[in-house]
């Protein structure tokens, strides 16, 4: 078994053993259709059943209002999404459904290892944070123990976390900037330097409509109106 998840197969064990299936529903983010279907192979050709995906999404607007609609039991949250990313969902999603006796639980599954990234979800509300390396049988074990309440990290992603909340002398937490993802900041410290939208694209290997997409979502969450005012906040902030 992998580090990414931990001693789970006991649990599996004993429900198998007293003859109960456990069953769980999903919902599926990710911008990226081909992922999403190769996600729902790997999860069907594993040998524990249960795992159901009721809906899935490509962008920050379709998660929420899947999401809200199906009311799963968990997540499977991609962090870099149009529209906002990962923790604007988690934003959203908290602000229309509020406390709940049956919460909806977020898992981040993502490429991304990088500490800003775990640590903006975790903060944002996530249960846990597995990267995309992870087999469909992990995953599976992982989806459970988050819809029972655990908290799932791969050890080294765990340690981001703890540094983060435990350490007594880390700096100030920047609020505006912790919204923003890091594609976001990215995009953001590009736009600063007076990048085109068609030069940014290229740099990151994305596409222009996609450029456009994270700067609109950078302009709401900072609550600016242009790319000058945002050049302006960003050179305040020295990140240019």
């Amino acid at each position: 078994m992998s580090d990414e998840t931990g001693a789970a197969n006991g649990a599996d064990a004993d429900a198998v053993a007293a003859g109960t299936e456990r069953r769980v529903r999903v919902v599926l983010v990710d911008d990226h259709r081909m992922f999403r279907t190769g996600v729902q192979a790997e999860i069907g050709r594993t040998d524990v059943t249960g795992v159901e995906v009721v809906g899935e999404a490509a962008d920050v607007d379709q998660a929420v209002t899947v999401i809200t609609a199906t009311r799963p039991e968990v997540v499977l949250l991609d962090v870099h999404l149009p529209g906002g990313g990962g923790v604007e969902v988690l934003r959203r999603c908290a602000s229309l459904m509020g406390a709940s006796e049956d919460p909806v639980r977020f898992l981040a599954l993502s490429v991304s290892d990088a500490a800003e990234d775990v640590i903006g979800v975790i903060r944002g509300g996530a249960r846990g944070y597995v990267t995309k390396t992870i087999t469909g049988t992990d995953l599976v074990d992982s989806i459970f123990r988050v819809q029972e309440g655990d908290a799932v990290f791969s050890p080294r992603l765990a340690g981001f976390v703890l540094d983060a909340f435990a350490s007594t002398d880390a700096p100030p937490v920047d609020e505006d900037m912790d919204r923003l993802t890091q594609r976001e900041r990215e995009v953001l410290r590009l736009i600063a330097r007076g990048y085109a939208y068609k030069e940014i694209a290229k740099q990151l290997y994305i596409s222009v409509k996609t450029v456009e997409s994270h700067v609109s979502a950078v302009l709401r969450k900072l609550q600016l109106s242009n790319r000058h005012e945002l050049t302006r906040w960003a050179t305040a902030r020295r990140l240019v």
